[in-house]
């Protein structure tokens, strides 16, 4: 079972990098748009000295690779040293895929959620490509700096690079994609779910809970808390419905309680019976 699933996650792994190989051969190679990290670095130097992309990304990713080793060890490791040869290899092997557009900016978003996409699937194996995350990591572990910040600065110095072997107005296209590949990451990682979180505040929490259970179906969870005004202890209602049934939780909570305090909030992902299953 444990050889089944890490095949599965080493198998993601390969399909997210050969999305990134698409969104580089497809539309940030040809359009010069160099959306930070290495594999920006990959695109200017591809058109200032003509190296390959993907030889450019093998060979700043390697002594990134030996230093990090160093430190967190080669089984930290493993999973990022495979992404980042997969991307290597497959930029080149996939360099004959059509260039989709020459408009910039549908280039930059295309490629940005190509990109974002291609990266998700990546992290959801629990793999990475190397590059700046690794390198901030690095940073991270001399400096003291953030992850953030150092994530921020990497791709910040690319993008400058960009813009100075090419043009300011390509350095913001890269700046467009890289937010749109963020984005996208976000999303595909937290998921697409419309479900909303409730938190009840009410003297009339078991029949609240109640009815949840038995007219919504949800489940729900009765916790205590203490009002810092009052000192008094008050019993609140968790649960978690659909967006399309709020209102229905809404005019439930009150009917029983019309000074009911009600919290009502986005959640991202919702995993879990009723919602959608593990994965």
């Amino acid at each position: 079972m444990a050889g089944r699933q890490l095949f599965k996650e080493y198998a993601l792994i390969f399909l997210g990098t050969a999305v990134m190989a698409a969104a580089f051969n497809m539309f940030l190679v040809p359009n010069r748009i160099a959306a930070g990290g290495i594999s920006g670095l990959g695109v200017v130097f591809f058109y200032l000295l003509g190296i390959p992309v993907g030889l450019t990304i093998l060979l700043l990713n390697l002594p990134l690779f030996i230093l990090a080793a160093c430190h967190f060890g080669w089984r930290f490791l493993s999973r990022g040293l495979f992404g980042a040869v997969a991307l290597s290899v497959l930029v080149e092997v996939l360099v004959f895929l059509p260039v989709v557009t020459r408009d910039l900016l549908l280039a930059s978003l295309y490629g940005g959620i190509l990109m974002g996409v291609g990266l998700a699937i990546v992290f959801r194996a629990r793999g990475s490509t190397g590059g700046t995350v690794l390198a901030a990591q690095l940073l991270t572990r001399f400096f003291g700096f953030t992850t953030g910040q150092s994530l921020l600065g990497v791709d910040f110095l690319v993008v400058a690079l960009a813009g100075l072997v090419f043009n300011l107005e390509l350095a913001m296209y890269a700046l467009i994609s890289l937010f749109v590949s963020a984005r996208v990451i976000d999303l595909v990682q937290e998921g697409f779910s419309h479900s909303k979180a409730a938190l009840i505040i009410s003297g009339q929490t078991e029949l609240i809970a109640k009815k949840v259970l038995s007219e919504l179906n949800r489940g729900a969870t009765v916790l205590t808390g203490k009002g810092a005004y009052t000192g008094q202890t008050r019993e609140m209602v968790l649960t978690v419905v659909a967006q399309s049934e709020v209102s229905r939780l809404k005019a439930l909570v009150y009917e029983l309680d019309k000074n009911a305090f009600v919290i009502v909030g986005n959640i991202h992902e919702v995993v879990g019976e009723g919602f959608s299953a593990r994965t």
